[in-house]
């Protein structure tokens, strides 16, 4: 006779894609486990900069070893990932932090997330034109200046 479990099986939370988009890690889950050096040389963050984010509530607590020593996952990685195009986009920290605090209220906090980041991607794409307005007149001053120096051309 066969035994079947019938016992429904939770399906995890869905993971933050944003978190995770195009992410590549050193070491595969489960065997991830990566020092503050190591961190900062994945992610190009400074040593400090990755301990005062855990200080200020940026990321979430980080697991420690029976030393005390941090102990950071892929998932921290994808975060730091995140946290650092978040910056990127000129979001002040602060923002930064009550955003990290609304992730971790979970599902409940997704219509004010995702309004965050469209006003926050509003702001970049404006931005974006304003740099390629910029662009443009260097172009047309450089194309001006390449001019100047030819010689005057003869008939």
């Amino acid at each position: 006779m066969t035994v079947i479990d019938s016992t429904p099986v939770k399906s995890p939370p869905p993971v933050d894609v944003c978190v995770s988009a195009g992410s590549v890690h050193p070491r595969p889950d489960g065997q991830d486990r990566y020092t503050i050096s190591e961190v900062a040389a994945h992610t190009g963050l400074k040593a400090h900069t990755v301990r005062w984010y855990e200080e200020i509530g940026l990321m979430p607590p980080v697991a420690r070893s029976q030393h005390g020593q941090r102990l950071f996952s892929n998932r921290d990685l994808d975060w730091l990932g995140f946290v650092t195009k978040l910056r990127l986009t000129g979001m002040p920290v602060a923002d930064m932090v009550d955003f990290a605090e609304l992730v971790r209220q979970g599902e409940a906090s997704y219509d004010e997330r995702r309004q965050i980041l469209q006003r926050t991607r509003g702001e970049v794409v404006a931005r974006m034109a304003e740099l390629q307005d910029t662009l443009d007149v260097l172009d047309a001053k450089i194309d001006f200046y390449a001019g100047a120096h030819r010689a005057p051309e003869k008939a």
